[in-house]
């Protein structure tokens, strides 16, 4: 599932960013780009974020 229309990042793209450090939604920006445009998936990438600290 895509997360990031902008950038055409998914999902699992995000989770890896996340098990891999990027621990805000600006490192996860920084590690796939996903976030850095126009914003409508923050929200969605802070729910994973918090997902992936979770598990």
């Amino acid at each position: 599932m895509y997360v990031c229309l902008c950038h055409g990042i998914t999902r699992q793209t995000v989770v890896a960013a996340t098990l891999d450090g990027a621990s805000t939604t600006k490192k996860v920006a920084m590690a796939t780009s996903a976030g850095a445009d126009c914003g409508r998936c923050r929200r969605h990438i802070q729910e994973i974020i918090k997902a992936t600290r979770i598990s």
